[in-house]
């Protein structure tokens, strides 16, 4: 039994004012990648067996570098944030910041690692 008032033992553990501002970013890339991801899958089978020059001139186009380019960035963007939830719901402790930040770092270089393949592609170097 604890004589604390029930206000004082949920301040702290309330909403941070954020979690709307998330869920709302979940569902938009969510709704962003169902056609990018369509879109992709096209693209992928389309050039199943062609060779590297055929794929290398499809991703230099101006419109499919852009929409490679979303994508990645979309993907990787709900990549981190399911990965944050999923880390907030289940581990705890000094082990819980420091997976928020690996896996913070892991998405933002893998994203700028494929965005800068894509620009280099794209650019014909």
């Amino acid at each position: 039994m604890t004589l604390r008032n029930p206000l004082a033992v949920a301040r702290g553990l309330g909403s941070a004012k954020e979690g709307t501002g998330h869920f709302i970013a979940q569902r938009l890339t969510a709704v962003a990648l169902v056609p990018l991801s369509i879109w992709f899958i096209w693209s992928a089978l389309g050039h199943f067996g062609a060779g590297y020059a055929d794929a290398r001139s499809f991703v230099a186009q101006p419109l499919n570098a852009s929409l490679m380019a979303a994508f990645v960035m979309m993907l990787f963007y709900h990549a981190q944030l399911g990965l944050q939830v999923v880390l907030e719901d289940y581990v705890h402790g000094w082990l819980e910041l420091t997976a928020q930040v690996l896996v913070k770092l892991a998405c933002f270089f893998a994203a700028l690692v494929s965005l800068l393949a894509i620009v280099r592609i794209s650019l014909g170097g």
